[in-house]
């Protein structure tokens, strides 16, 4: 919209500048350089004034072209001051890095160029003069209103709270809960919710997914946002990603496929596809043949705007159509949202206002929700009328609401600069908030105040008020806490209030040009093929933003011939990200001439080192290296980045970093400190008592190169209380430093706020005694231990729910003890390992959280009197390799919760039936075990769907019986390292009716398959991998083996997928 162009960034801009200008630092900054104080002082009254004339500007604009064209034109004078004092600021940074033995050069610098700059500012005083004289009847006012941060609604995220959708609600329940698809003779149902934007259709979608009754009717569930432009890879990942609950960096779509088939195979399955837009068909069409797999009544809802986007699936499909609210139910959400410490009932004059407020939502939910939150900062009668009565209710715009500007118009001028550049993030994209927070720090959107430490915190305050005020949400069902997103509508908001200086290039508007007035711009980098477009960015002289996006992994096809030709006029950059371009292997020299430069991101990139003139930008705040996988150097001058407040090099393959980080005591995250050793340059451990303020997590490696524990005390852990993921590593292991590693270990007592610890490498004998103290701990890992013979585990906190032992080769004997939340327990590679018993404390517990156990490679176990115990909600058994072992208990059977077990290379396990198996198993990895399993059939599984066969006992022994010992219900079979069989006689394979898949791996002397005849006809995929004897014919599509399968409709021979 046209009237509020560029007012979002205007207003931001101007405060941080009257601030820049007002601060004392600037004042003497001035006086040491000998520039004209006297300007600077007529330069701070200058741009108050027009400060007080910004608010009522921003609204006169809508009706008088002259006040749209002179905010304009302050704008651009605005960004102009700003670049000048970063050109100054920068020259301040760059004596205080230097030392004193620059000072003389730098003030010389100045002495030389003062008549220069000085022409500058009285130019650009000039310009602010002239624009505050106009005569264009503006009104002073208070633009810089004061802030409270608004109440929180307890109704954010709340799907209960809905209003007039009750018949909605009922009708797509009943649906739901059909034992069958659309109709009887459909194995799967679709219903589709169709509305336009803001009617809350996802807001219903998650109601109905939230619903007990729903959720007890199947047994995997998933939802999945829809990127917009259809891509049938892309989506295929996100559905599986939604229902594994797992990243996936796939982007094979046969892979993919045949990953979410398995996930989704005779399982009833419910999945909501959120937000699709219209797609192609036969992207569509491939999806429905994956979905068939599922049992009957399975159910998928999608939520779309477009009622063509499931033309594909008429034949499963049903159609609900999404009304606007009727007025009272919007007044009924609105004033839910309003009064949150009281009721409108208490607020009479209030409640006449609102009604008609609520009158003018047009029935759209998102609009009442966004009214609220602006209703809710002010309980007076006044500002409750300036929201009826305001102008912007006269918008005829159709690209946003009325609704939604006036949410934007009532934000503080410090938020609206936080929110307008959001709209450089693509749609449906996942906002990280440390990410975000990051960005707008970088950009100057928020204010440093007086403790800089607090200044993440400052600006996550104002993230969370754009969250209280329903402009930024929590991603649904997201595994990560700090994940949000913008709804469609308030980022074309954004995108309005944003105009021109925000911009993001994508395939949404391919042709269209981008503006020479343009500050902070993004481009998709899936989507937007950078060699053709980027051209027309090289007049772009005054970008202050280039990034790329979405946030995450994706990969990026910049060049470095391109990247360097850009980076060549694009001087003025406070924000440049270039994550996962793999192409750029090296930083150009010209990376020292940012010198606004604030944040930079190369993670994912292939840089060996940084260049020395990294260590000329003198504003960088944040620098992201993370997964730089071939990075080994970082440059000696590092502590010239006096500004650096993140550092992250996770994943990069540096041995030590250099002495000088040791200077930049304003690091908030630190992700690794590389110890080094007394003789060598680099980090020593005392020198991380130099960070008092840092947060997140932390890696601490090359202990090895502490020999005095004393220093180990000065690191000062403990008080670094905003530490909550600690990883403690020893590179190697010499018998003679045994003890004091125990004590060293013993000095490096954290934080109690500690969520996350692991040790790895500790050459010590005994875990430290702070451990129990760790009353907030959840996680805990200890690996590559190899003097730990033993621990009570009543030393470790009792919140800990998760506890991985790997590598641990002395470690004798476990006895787990009240752990009472205790999730997952991992024991792996403890090769001495003999018994884990249990505490009568703990069995006391039932372990009623424990959900995962896994015992692998432990040689010498002979007995795990654990598994016997009273484990109802145990859901995955993993116990593999364990030589020794003799017997599992038979009360197995009673865990009534288990769907997953892995039991192989246990040669010695004797006297344990099928039958000892639960009812409850859904996947079976079983082999090269002792004792006779053969000896009855396997029908009481009746929810087994998949099992992995290792070794030749068990298909042997089904190959001789020739009768049906295995469940009909079997949709996946492996048949893994046949050693010695060489023919597959396929008998008991005859009645597989519901096998989908068959896959044969790893037989160096297999040459015949089953025949035709014997292979279930619901069989769709045959996998043939290393079975040197069969492949060549099968790869060439002859021969007799090959007209055996040749009716299978996928066959796939050495191709890997999964």
């Amino acid at each position: 919209m046209e009237a509020i162009v560029g007012g979002a960034l205007l207003s931001a801009s101007m405060e941080m500048l009257v601030k820049k200008v007002v601060s004392g630092e600037f004042l003497d900054l001035f006086r040491r350089t000998k520039l004209d104080v006297d300007l600077l002082e007529k330069l701070e009254i200058t741009l108050l004034s027009l400060q007080s004339v910004l608010h009522d500007a921003e609204d006169k604009q809508i009706a008088n072209p002259a006040v749209k064209k002179w905010l304009e034109m302050l704008q651009d004078a605005v960004f102009e001051a700003d670049y000048l004092f970063d050109e100054l600021n920068t020259q301040a940074l760059r004596c205080q890095a230097e030392g004193g033995q620059v000072l003389n050069k730098f003030l010389s610098y100045f002495k030389r160029f003062n008549k220069k700059i000085n022409s500058k500012l009285q130019k650009l005083f000039g310009r602010l003069e002239h624009l505050k004289d106009q005569n264009l009847g503006l009104k002073e006012g208070d633009s810089n209103c004061v802030w409270n941060a608004t109440p929180t609604s307890p109704f954010l995220g709340d799907e209960s709270a809905i209003y007039g959708r009750d018949d909605d609600r009922k009708k797509l329940e009943e649906f739901l809960l059909l034992e069958y698809g659309c109709d009887s003779g459909s194995k799967i149902g679709v219903i589709s919710i169709v509305g336009m934007g803001g009617l809350g259709k996802t807001t219903l979608a998650k109601l109905l997914y939230n619903d007990p009754r729903v959720k007890e009717m199947f047994e995997v569930e998933g939802w999945a946002h829809i990127p917009k432009d259809f891509n049938v890879a892309t989506v295929t990942k996100t559905i599986l990603e939604s229902v594994t609950l797992d990243t996936s960096t796939d982007t094979n779509l046969l892979k993919l496929q045949v990953q979410l088939q398995q996930s989704l195979s005779n399982k009833k399955f419910l999945l909501v596809l959120d937000d699709m837009w219209y797609g192609n068909y036969v992207g569509w069409n491939s999806l429905i043949d994956i979905f068939n797999v599922g049992q009957n009544g399975s159910k998928i809802i999608i939520t779309t705007r477009d009622e063509r986007v499931v033309l594909p699936t008429l034949k499963y499909l049903c159609v609900h159509h999404l009304r606007s609210l009727e007025t009272e139910d919007s007044w009924s959400l609105l004033a839910r949202h309003a009064f949150v410490e009281t009721n409108y009932q208490q607020h009479p004059n209030l409640e006449i206002i609102g009604r008609e407020i609520a009158k003018k939502c047009g029935g759209l939910p998102l609009a009442a929700v966004a009214l609220g939150g602006i209703l809710r900062t002010n309980l007076s009668q006044d500002h409750w009328n300036d929201v009826l009565n305001n102008s912007i209710w006269e918008n005829t715009n159709d690209e946003v609401q009325p609704a939604l500007l006036l949410s934007y118009r009532f934000l503080p001028a410090f938020l609206k600069g936080c929110f307008a550049y959001c709209s450089i993030f693509p749609k449906n994209s996942i906002l990280v908030k440390k990410r975000v927070v990051q960005l707008w720090i970088a950009e100057g959107l928020v204010p440093r105040p007086e403790s800089e430490k607090n200044w993440e915190k400052v600006a996550e305050k104002y993230f969370d008020e754009l969250v209280s005020r329903s402009l930024i949400r929590q991603r649904f069902l997201d595994h990560e806490e700090n994940n949000f997103e913008m709804h469609d509508l308030i980022n074309d908001l954004a995108m309005t209030v944003s105009s021109p200086y925000c911009t993001k290039l994508d395939n949404d508007k391919p042709s269209e040009r981008v503006d020479k007035r343009v500050r902070h711009l993004s481009y998709n980098k899936s989507v937007y093929e950078p060699e053709d477009k980027f051209d027309e960015l090289h007049g772009l002289k005054g970008l202050r933003t280039f990034l790329a996006t979405p946030l995450g992994y994706s990969k990026n096809p910049i060049s470095l011939k391109l990247f360097s030709d850009l980076l060549s006029t694009m001087t003025q950059l406070h924000v440049l990200s270039l994550s996962y371009c793999t192409n750029i292997v090296e930083l150009p020299k010209s990376i020292g001439n940012l010198i606004c430069l604030r944040y930079l991101n190369l993670s994912y990139t292939r840089i060996k080192r940084l260049p020395s003139e990294t260590c000329k930008l003198y504003n960088l705040q944040t620098l992201l290296l993370t997964k730089c996988v071939e990075l080994t150097k970082l440059p000696k001058d590092m502590g010239k980045l006096v500004k650096l407040r993140h550092l992250d090099i996770r994943g990069t393959e540096l041995k030590k970093m250099p002495a000088q980080i040791s200077k930049l005591e304003n690091l908030q995250t630190l992700s690794d400190f590389i110890v080094s050793s007394v003789k060598e340059v680099g980090l020593k451990i005392e020198d991380l008592g130099k960070y008092p303020h840092l947060s997140g997590s932390l890696c601490i490696s090359q202990l090895e190169n502490v020999t005095d524990p004393s220093h180990a005390s000065q690191a000062n852990l403990e008080m670094k209380k905003e530490i909550d993921k600690l990883k403690l590593g020893w590179s190697y292991i010499t018998p003679l430093n045994s003890e004091i590693q125990n004590v060293v270990l013993e000095r490096l007592r954290p934080s109690t706020n500690l969520k996350s610890l692991a040790i790895f490498g500790y050459g010590g004998d005994r875990l430290p005694n702070w451990m129990i103290c760790l009353n907030s701990l959840q996680k805990m890992t200890l690996k590559n231990i190899p003097s730990l013979t033993s621990f009570p585990s009543d030393c470790l906190p009792k919140t800990l729910q998760y506890l991985n032992i790997e590598g641990c080769d002395s470690f004798t004997s476990f006895t787990l003890c009240s752990l009472p939340v205790l999730k997952i327990l991992s024991i792996v590679c403890c090769k001495l390992l003999k018994s884990i018993l249990i505490a009568e404390d703990a069995s006391k517990q039932n372990l009623l959280f424990l959900r995962t156990i896994d015992i692998t490679d432990c040689n010498d176990l002979e007995s795990v009197s654990l598994i016997g115990l009273p484990i109802p909600n145990l859901t995955d058994l993993s116990v593999n390799g364990c030589e020794k072992l003799r017997s599992l208990p038979e009360s197995i059977k009673t865990l009534t919760s288990l769907q997953i077990m892995k039991i192989v290379d246990l040669p010695n396990l004797q006297s344990f039936s099928i039958h000892d198996l639960p009812i409850s198993l859904r996947y079976l990895s079983i082999g090269e075990v002792g004792g006779i399993w053969w000896n009855t059939t396997w029908e009481h599984l009746t929810s087994l769907s998949m099992l992995d066969t290792w070794g030749d006992d068990i298909v042997k022994g089904l190959i001789e019986r020739q009768v049906p010992f295995l469940p009909t219900n079997l949709v996946s079979l492996h048949i893994y390292c046949l050693e010695d069989v060489e023919c597959l006689d396929g008998k008991w394979l005859q009645h597989l009716t519901s096998l989908h898949k068959l896959e044969i791996c790893m037989s160096p002397k297999l040459k015949s398959l089953p025949e035709k005849g014997d292979l279930p006809s619901s069989l769709k995929q045959l996998h043939i991998h290393y079975c040197p004897l069969l492949e060549p014919n099968l790869k060439m599509k002859q021969g007799k083996e090959w007209l055996k399968i040749s009716h299978i409709p996928q066959i796939y021979v050495n191709q890997i997928i999964d």
